[in-house]
């Protein structure tokens, strides 16, 4: 077997008493698109900076494409791509000077830069405003201009934290159709982290992440499959009087939403005959849910995904890794 694009084991850090991330471990397999999922403060961005090599670890061990992320940054640095949550592009240099200047800095021989460009700019729709400054990009133009930044000089590992947050539901459509194309022509490991639900439904495995612990990663069919049960919920002409029956009829743990009545079971159109059986209630509606990706969240952490705002010290670390990069 080949050995993994990205291998974590006990990965740890610490800033002050805080563990931003607590003994994680997990491997990645060349060519795989692999998904962080969760909250913002669950420590996504900090492992990914460390797998970057922009974050020192405070304990374990981590390799990226087969190189040491403490012992082999500079190899590590070579063998990335990056597209950051925010935008790192020089906004007065063209699209094409953007990439030439990437290019420069990665060591990309001078005679292979336009043969490189050429096809990253179509791929992702830019071929026509190549010339144009960056400023006058739309955000999702950026976005695409920086995956394609991220792989000009063939990395093995692209590490996308967060591509498509603050993109209107079209642009981050186009952006995962350029990904899809990418996949399909590259056999480029991919490491995404997210909240979309979406997103992460896209990826081969999942690893599930919460207050700097993974709490579950398989693939998304197998953690959905986990839960093993249906979410039903039922609408009657007393919501109060119907769940009460269905807990004290079939022991069911029941709630009483705006919706109606809701429970889970584990084979809910098996089930719905025999709640009208029991019920001798109108029945308004009935709607029964196979487990998505947001109940299994639910399951194994057990709140629901937060979308609240980094504190004020995550935006800085945030800010400190970019200039820290830039600057070594």
């Amino acid at each position: 077997m080949r050995s993994a694009g990205v291998e974590v084991e006990g990965l740890v850090k610490r800033f002050g008493s805080f563990a931003a991330v607590d003994d994680v471990s997990f491997a990645v397999e060349p060519g795989e698109l692999f998904g962080f999922l969760g909250p913002n403060g669950a420590g996504k961005t900090t492992t990914i900076s460390i797998l970057c090599t922009l974050v020192e670890l405070t304990e374990g061990t981590a390799r990226v494409a087969g190189f040491d992320v403490v012992h082999d940054r500079s190899a590590v640095r070579e063998s990335i791509g990056l597209v950051f949550q925010e935008v790192t592009l020089d906004d007065y240099l063209t699209g094409a000077e953007n990439l030439r200047f990437h290019a420069v800095l990665y060591g990309v021989p001078p005679s292979e830069v336009k043969d490189r460009c050429r096809p990253l700019l179509d791929m992702v729709g830019l071929t026509e405003r190549a010339d144009q400054q960056v400023r006058f990009y739309s955000g999702g133009m950026k976005r695409r201009l920086e995956i394609a930044r991220g792989l000009l000089h063939e990395p093995r590992v692209l590490f996308l934290d967060e591509p498509t947050i603050g993109l209107d539901p079209q642009t981050r459509k186009h952006i995962w159709d350029y990904v899809d194309t990418l996949r399909a022509r590259e056999d480029t490991t991919m490491f995404l982290t997210t909240h979309y639900m979406d997103e992460a439904e896209r990826c081969d495995r999942i690893a599930i992440i919460d207050h700097g612990q993974i709490v579950a990663i398989d693939t998304p069919d197998a953690l959905k499959a986990s839960i093993g049960s249906d979410t039903v919920t039922v609408a009657t002409s007393d919501d109060a009087a119907a769940a009460q029956a269905l807990a004290k009829g079939f022991d069911l743990a029941v709630e009483t939403t705006e919706d109606g009545v809701r429970f889970r079971v584990p084979d809910g159109e098996g089930f719905v005959p025999q709640m009208f059986e029991h019920l001798a209630l109108g029945v308004r509606s009935v709607n029964v849910r196979r487990p998505s990706l947001d109940d299994v969240f639910m399951e194994y952490t057990g709140h629901d995904l937060r979308d609240a705002d980094a504190g004020i010290a995550d935006q800085f670390k945030n800010n400190a890794m970019v200039r820290g990069f830039r600057r070594s």
